[in-house]
């Protein structure tokens, strides 16, 4: 005879019944060894084990339920091996945007020893040259724009940005981005015009009133946001202009603007060291950096779901992922998700190269990308810091107008007819990128792209269109006005047409396609 007893804080009740043996692990043992405690149960739960059959089995239970793991570990995960490689592609495909983006802030803000560092965090780094193939630190820079970057902590106080008067024929923008890669606002030409003006940056535990003088208020969900500036260079000799421009680009706290006692900073942060580019791609690690960078994002209610389906596999803010806790299993199915991810986004790829998919559909902000994590991560990848496509649209030049891969081996026209230049209200332009790495191409002319600021010097057709030679050798010195430059290998032009019109966003007007020079 065995006794199984109820206990309250006042009374303690015990029933005695023989109890069977059951088993655990596999193995037959008796419920309770003679010098066992008993085993206490609530009232309610006394009045169900009015039957024999019922008390053993509960008992078993208790007893095998001690013996089970709550959490996942090397001996017995709570997941399969199915399901943990199912997460693992979906947290990777979720968190491939905000890992890579930390990579490019950790070295413009964080890491003052990195060739590429831009400025401490909340001050302005101007760079006042166009970028050039040794500038590698994101995909596809342009070089129409020379960049200026702020580098946005948050989590103290907002800042307050000044924008200057810009003459009307110069486009300028200010790009707001968040922790996610979303363009969560915009400032300049386009939207808030040539004027200038102060603008509030917000974080997301910011109640306070907005301050007289204040043009606009802009919020980040994240406690980090990144504000990317581009001024337009109307030519080689108009750098000394963009220099005056980006002068006028200013920053300080909210307390300064206001002339008031700063706030208490808030706490130091250990940042980690990002994985390289291509670490990104295998390395288990990158959940722990994606569960660091998720520290500064506050939830968003619409990935509430979401993220309790990541954390089955310690993957969410202010956990650890620590894959040495795992089986080598479960190891295998997480690299293997990483690798299905992958996959997914080579199909989707082949699917932008034919035109299936339209490059404006990867930019934007989180209410025009919603949950569409494939999407943002091909934005990234393809184009990190791309802008919305009522900024800017970016239409691709992959295939020739066979439908063949454009390879710097053969020699190809572009050609536009009278009338038929992209339609913009600021302008446009065409750049060369190495297929393989994404960066600019050297070239013996340092010409990394054409753009309508050079219409002037480009040779006309007899019927007043254009005809662009895109290769990799000179196509002759009577011709080089009309060059662009192509590696030896595989290539991609980028079209880029800011602030397009609506022609341009309709499909009205379509890109000419590249044709292979005989």
């Amino acid at each position: 005879m065995r006794a199984a007893c109820l206990g309250t804080e006042a009374t303690h009740f015990c029933v005695c019944q023989p109890v069977p043996p059951c088993k655990v692990g596999g193995k037959s043992k008796a419920a309770y060894p003679h010098n066992s405690p008993f085993v206490h149960v609530t009232r309610r739960q006394f009045v169900f084990l009015y039957s024999r059959r019922l008390a053993s089995i509960l008992i078993c239970v208790l007893l095998g339920s001690a013996l089970v793991p709550t959490v996942a570990s090397a001996q017995s995960p709570t997941f399969s091996v199915e399901e943990a490689r199912a997460i693992a592609k979906d947290a990777y495909t979720y968190g491939f945007s905000l890992v890579d983006h930390y990579r490019v802030q950790y070295t413009y803000f964080q890491d003052s020893s990195h060739p590429e560092f831009k400025a401490p965090w909340n001050s302005i780094n101007n760079t006042a040259r166009i970028y050039t193939p040794d500038d590698k630190a994101f995909p596809t820079p342009n070089a129409d724009t020379p960049y200026s970057q702020l580098g946005a902590d948050l989590r103290t106080e907002p800042l307050v940005l000044t924008l200057p008067a810009v003459e009307k024929g110069r486009y300028y923008s200010a790009q707001f981005v968040d922790a996610h890669t979303h363009n969560f606002a915009y400032a300049g030409s386009r939207t808030t015009g040539n004027n200038g003006g102060k603008f509030l940056l917000a974080g997301p535990h910011w109640k306070g009133k907005t301050p007289p003088g204040i043009n606009a208020v802009f919020r980040s969900e994240t406690d980090f946001a990144f504000v990317f500036y581009r001024t337009q260079l109307l030519g080689p000799a108009d750098i000394e202009n963009v220099k005056k421009v980006q002068a006028g680009y200013k920053v300080q706290t909210l307390s300064a603007f206001l002339g008031e006692p700063a706030p208490a900073a808030a706490p130091e942060v250990d940042f980690l060291k990002p994985l390289s580019a291509q670490q990104e791609r295998t390395s288990l690690e990158f959940f722990n950096q994606l569960n660091f960078v998720l520290r500064f994002c506050p939830p968003h209610p619409s990935e509430q779901v979401l993220m309790g389906r990541f954390a089955k596999l310690g993957i969410g803010a202010g956990k650890q992922f620590d894959a040495q806790t795992l089986s080598p299993e479960i190891r295998e199915a997480i690299a293997a998700g990483m690798a299905d991810a992958w996959h997914e986004f080579d199909e989707l790829s082949k699917r932008v190269v034919k035109g299936e998919v339209s490059t404006m559909s990867f930019l934007g902000s989180r209410e025009f990308l919603k949950s569409n994590y494939l999407y943002r991560m091909r934005g990234t990848v393809s184009g990190l810091y791309g802008n919305d496509k009522e900024e800017t649209i970016y239409p691709p030049f992959y295939l020739d107008s066979t439908g063949q891969k454009v390879d710097g081996a053969n020699r190809y026209t572009l050609r536009f007819a009278p009338d038929q230049l992209p339609p913009v209200n600021a302008f446009w332009s065409l750049t060369m990128y190495d297929l393989s790495t994404r960066l600019l191409v050297a070239n013996p002319l340092n010409r990394y792209l054409i753009n309508s600021p050079m219409l002037p010097d480009l040779k006309r057709d007899a019927d007043g269109g254009i005809t662009l030679h895109v290769q990799h050798d000179s196509p002759g010195k009577d011709k080089e006005t009309n060059w662009l430059p192509a590696p030896k290998g595989p290539f991609y032009v980028a079209g880029r047409l800011y602030w397009p019109k609506p022609a341009a966003l309709n499909g009205t007007w379509t890109a000419p396609k590249l044709q292979r020079a005989e």
